[in-house]
């Protein structure tokens, strides 16, 4: 009898912590770019989009204030993030978090979210501040489906500078017992 079971891809996954710098990086944030061209083209010109994306020095998402994290599949990066220091020592800010126009829909944003948490917990932050466009709505959808507090939301054209933006609270991780 024939195994009626899907096969599953056998791929290679990992996290590694890197430089903005890496090589590996560079596709993943030319996406980024080209997103918010996309979606903020009546808004925003070539030139703020340069400036958003060159906005923090690469040292910001280094250890041991940040983090810059890319998971690879097979050796290629398909999702990513970073973090940096923000407003006291108890708290990170989560910025270019990312999975690639070819691999969405696989909860590879998710997955990069639940490991930036992580790291960000074991460099001693306690608390995760982060923005997000107006006109990104899955980014919206993940951080309230991912326990994040929404703090304030506006729209271009208003009194405020546009962006949702969340926190939450990291609780410390029980320790593991052996048996």
């Amino acid at each position: 009898m024939a195994d009626l079971q899907p096969s599953i891809p056998a791929w290679d996954e990992r996290f590694v912590y890197v430089s903005v710098h890496d090589q590996r990086a560079r596709p993943l944030l030319d996406e980024l770019a080209f997103e918010y061209r996309s979606r903020y083209a009546d808004v925003l010109g070539e030139d703020e989009v340069r400036l958003e994306m060159e906005r923090y020095a690469a040292d910001s998402f280094a250890a041991p204030f940040g983090a810059f994290v890319l998971l690879l599949r097979d050796g290629v990066a398909i999702a990513g993030g970073a973090f940096m220091h923000h407003s006291d020592d108890d708290t990170a800010e989560f910025k270019r978090i990312w999975a690639s126009r070819n691999h969405r829909r696989q909860g590879l944003a998710r997955r990069v979210l639940v490991e930036l948490e992580a790291q960000a917990a074991r460099q001693g932050y306690k608390r995760v501040y982060l923005g997000t466009g107006p006109r990104q709505h899955e980014a919206i959808a993940l951080y309230r489906s991912s326990g994040y507090t929404l703090l304030s939301a506006h729209d271009f054209g208003e009194n405020s500078p546009p962006g949702y933006i969340f926190e939450k609270h990291l609780t410390a991780e029980e320790p593991i017992h052996d048996v």
